[in-house]
Formats: C-alpha cells, sequence, structure tokens
C-alpha cells in the first residue's frame, strides 16, 4: 500500500543527504571527538561544521549552540537554567497553549517549589492575550517561556514583539521554536531571543537530538552535570552521528524555505478549501493568517477523530489527531479546550502537517478519501441528522 505522510509536525523523514553525511560516521569514523589522537579529531571537526551550519541557519554564533537530546531537554534546560540565574525571583510567564515540555515543567515548580505561574490565555483564533501578558511582567519575573508557533494550529505568536518587551523590563525570554524552523526565517540576534530550542526530527533530521542556543554573556546553569562536552553546559559524550545529521538537515531547510512558503502553503491552502467545500459542518482551528504554511487543524462536527485516523489508516494516510505526545489520550487537546473550540468540532478535528515532499496527487487522494470517510461516520452518528448537528 501507497503511504501518505502528512504527520510532519509529529516527525520527519531523515532526508537522503543527511543520512549520506552520517553514514560514514557509524563505520569507519567512530573515534570520540574528545579524545587526544587524529582518529578522534576528524569526528570533532566534522562537529564543528555541524555546529557551523546549526548557527547559520538561525544567525547565532557558533559558541551559542549547545547540543541536546531532544527539544524537551532543550525546553527543560532553558527553564532550569533561568531560574537559577535568578533564585530570588519566583514568577514566570507562559501560555495556557505550550507543549507538555513547558507546561508541566512549570506545574512542577508551582507544585514543588512555590512557583507562581501565568498561563497566558488565548482567544478562538490560537492568538495570544497580549495585553494580559505585558501587564503580567514584574520585578519578580524570572522568566518568559513562549513556543513560537503552536504544533497543533500552526498558529505564530508575534515572538519579536514579545522578545522586545521582554528585554526592555530586563526579564529572560525563551523560545520553543521546535515548529517554527525550518518553516519561517529564524534570527536570533535580531529578535532579541536570550535562549531557543530546537528539535532535529522536526527538520529532516534523525530523531534524538536537539539543540538549546544561549545568547553569549548569559550566565547558564547545566542540566547535565559531567565531563567537559559543550564546553561544560551539557556533560556526556555528544551523539556524534546525529549532530552532523542535524547539521546538514538545517543547511537544506534554510535551502528549503522558500519551496516551503511556496509550493508547500499551496498544497495545504487547496487541501483546506476543498475540504471545507466538500464537507459541510468542517471549519478550520486557528487564525488563517498567522499561521505556518505547512499545518492545517481541521475541525469536523459530530464525528470522533480518532475514528477519522484509523479510517485514513486503512487508506494509508497519515495524520493526527493534534500532539504525538498527547495522543494516548481521548480527550480533545488542551490546545483546542483553551481555543474554546466547540467540543463538537473539537472531539473530530484532526492535524495534517505536510513537507515538501508531499505532493498535489497526494492531497487529492486524501480529499477523495476523506469525503466518505466522513459521511459514513456521521451515518452512525446520534448527533448528525438531515445534514447538520443536532
Amino acid at each position: 500500500m501507497r503511504i501518505i505522510y502528512t504527520d510532519n509536525n509529529a516527525t520527519t523523514k531523515v532526508a537522503d543527504e543527511v543520512l549520506e553525511e552520517m553514514l560514514p560516521y557509524f563505520g569507519e569514523l567512530y573515534g570520540n571527538p574528545s579524545s587526544m589522537h587524529t582518529f578522534g579529531d576528524q569526528v570533532d571537526k566534522k562537529m564543528k561544521q555541524a555546529r557551523q551550519r546549526v548557527a547559520d541557519f538561525i544567525n547565532a554564533d557558533p559558541d551559542e549552540i549547545i547540543f541536546t537530546s531532544c527539544g524537551t531537554e532543550s525546553d527543560n534546560s532553558a527553564i532550569y537554567s533561568a531560574i537559577n540565574a535568578y533564585p530570588e525571583k519566583k514568577h514566570i510567564i507562559t501560555s495556557n497553549v505550550e507543549h507538555p515540555a513547558v507546561n508541566k515543567f512549570y506545574q512542577q515548580l508551582q507544585k514543588t517549589k512555590g512557583y507562581e505561574v501565568t498561563f497566558v490565555p488565548v482567544d478562538k483564533k490560537g492568538l495570544l492575550d497580549l495585553d494580559l501578558l505585558y501587564n503580567s511582567i514584574s520585578d519578580n519575573t524570572a522568566i518568559i517561556s513562549l513556543m513560537w508557533a503552536n504544533n497543533e494550529t500552526g498558529v505564530m505568536f508575534p515572538i519579536e514583539e514579545i522578545a522586545k518587551k521582554a528585554n526592555e523590563k530586563g526579564v529572560l525570554f525563551h523560545t520553543d521554536a521546535i515548529q517554527a524552523a525550518g518553516k519561517i526565517p529564524i534570527d536570533v540576534k535580531k529578535a532579541g531571543i536570550d535562549m531557543l530550542s530546537l528539535s532535529g526530527h522536526k527538520i529532516h533530521a534523525p530523531k534524538g537530538i536537539g539543540v538549546l542556543y544561549v545568547k553569549q554573556g548569559f550566565k547558564f546553569s547545566p542540566l547535565l552535570i559531567g565531563g567537559h562536552q559543550e564546553k561544560g553546559r551539557r556533560g556526556g559524550t555528544e551523539n556524534t552521528v546525529s549532530i552532523i545529521g542535524l547539521g546538514k538537515a538545517c543547511e537544506l531547510a534554510r535551502e528549503n524555505l522558500t519551496i516551503v512558503n511556496t509550493k508547500v502553503r499551496k498544497l495545504r491552502d487547496y487541501l483546506q478549501t476543498r475540504l471545507l467545500e466538500k464537507i459541510p459542518g468542517s471549519s478550520v482551528n486557528g487564525d488563517l493568517e498567522l499561521r505556518l504554511p505547512n499545518t492545517l487543524s481541521i475541525g469536523f462536527d459530530a464525528v470522533e477523530g480518532e475514528s477519522i485516523l484509523l479510517m485514513l489508516d486503512r487508506e494509508g494516510i497519515c495524520a493526527s489527531s493534534g500532539s504525538a505526545c498527547t495522543s494516548g489520550s481521548l480527550e480533545p487537546s488542551h490546545v483546542l479546550m483553551a481555543m474554546k473550540v466547540p467540543f463538537k468540532s473539537a472531539h473530530g478535528s484532526i492535524r495534517f502537517s505536510l513537507s515538501h515532499y508531499n505532493t498535489k496527487e497526494e492531497m487529492d487522494i486524501i480529499i477523495t478519501a476523506l469525503v466518505p470517510v466522513i459521511q459514513k461516520l456521521r451515518d452512525m452518528s446520534p448527533f448528525w441528522k438531515d445534514g447538520k448537528v443536532i
């Protein structure tokens, strides 16, 4: 069966060019980059090239790049370091639609360390209440941490504007840019960001490799303490193969930005338009303009998202009901609930997230398959009658 993969916000295919760059370091070039011999030094040089490629990707300096195991570690490390830098400050600002890697960490700090956390709400379009955010900043605020783009809806926050306000107030600013990377340009110097998280497997690099950008001058506190790796900021032997792959993936992502914002955006819009036309009782979740070019979260009244996904899976179509990190839950996502999406639509919402590997032919196959799927499920639903919700 042909697989049509539209779950790229969950993970991406490792690009062929990335795999090719990694292969020698699985076998004949297996040296430890910390070793004091030529065999290890050649791996170290390749890692330095990768670090430069990552830095170029976000307009940072190579010394500002810390390699981690994943986006979650990067997020946790940023928050941990911020509260250690300002132990006297016990207030944190974030949003109520963050990834669990951020929100659950803050909830833990509330319960165990007595921190006050402001979870800034979003409106029905998924946009932040900026007035509440700015009015919440105080002399007691240790850090503001916000995602650049939401993983479920693709809605983007005005990160540069918020970072500027944080800088004016002397408050550390961290952004989880894991979904934004490779889809919109990122310039940490222009944006005035103190810390930024990336994850390799969202940009066609392997799983198990992440990045934390830390602005020069910030007194960073390591989460993992061990050897001298990463200039003492993250102990443990580096995942050299994946780091090399990530470097190549960042180089490719820079080159493909225009494609993502033209070809991929057109595919997403085509899929959205046809589904809204052909399926009554359907609606897009989130702002239609301030949104990643590859993401479509769409709700179908009176059906269950899990049932839709199971039936699409039989056709070889891979989509999602939201974040892969919470897909074990049968409840509507916390993001859609925070947006106050009506339950009848939120429960029947699925996410298509595209990449430059997708084609218009695949979009047509999805449309052809999904229309009868929704109709079949509605025929069995007690909440749908005569073409409308009851």
